[in-house]
């Protein structure tokens, strides 16, 4: 390879991103305010277009007489059936909740959700421009 080569490589890798528009970020932020506002307001239907088809939502329990490295796992189903029995209904003057943006690609967000009960981080996935959660993991905050 030759120096001009690397040096066009390096300054490639160099280059940071453009920034991200502030339409990508509210839709993000959107799909996001779905997932949890819906499960808040037991809104099954909002927490259902927040999600992917083929969800995977986890959370780490730790080796268990049964698995190591165990994981709680939840489809989107589950989750939303969970919604429909309003296991987080919750009155809205007690939401206190925030979605972060950590990163978007063209087709790809990270994304870190937090409650007073747990925190969720996401990715995210661009389908026919629209934002979906494709993976969640979660962990519970100590009550």
């Amino acid at each position: 390879m030759s120096l001009l080569s690397l040096v066009m490589a390096a300054a490639a890798v160099a280059t940071p991103p453009p920034p991200t528009d502030a339409a990508t970020l509210a839709a993000i932020e959107a799909t996001c305010l779905d997932y949890i506002d819906g499960q808040l307001e037991g809104d099954p239907a909002r927490v259902s277009r927040a999600l992917h088809p083929d969800l995977a939502k986890r959370a780490v329990v730790g080796d268990t007489p049964y698995e190591r490295l165990g994981l709680r796992r939840m489809s989107k189903d589950e989750l939303v059936e969970l919604t429909r029995q309003g296991v987080l209904k919750t009155p809205k003057e007690q939401w206190n909740r925030s979605c972060r943006v950590l990163d978007v690609t063209a087709e790809t967000a990270a994304v870190r959700l937090e409650t007073p009960w747990f925190v969720d981080h996401f990715h995210m996935g661009r389908f026919d421009g629209r934002w979906v959660i494709v993976n969640a993991l979660w962990h519970s905050k100590p009550r």
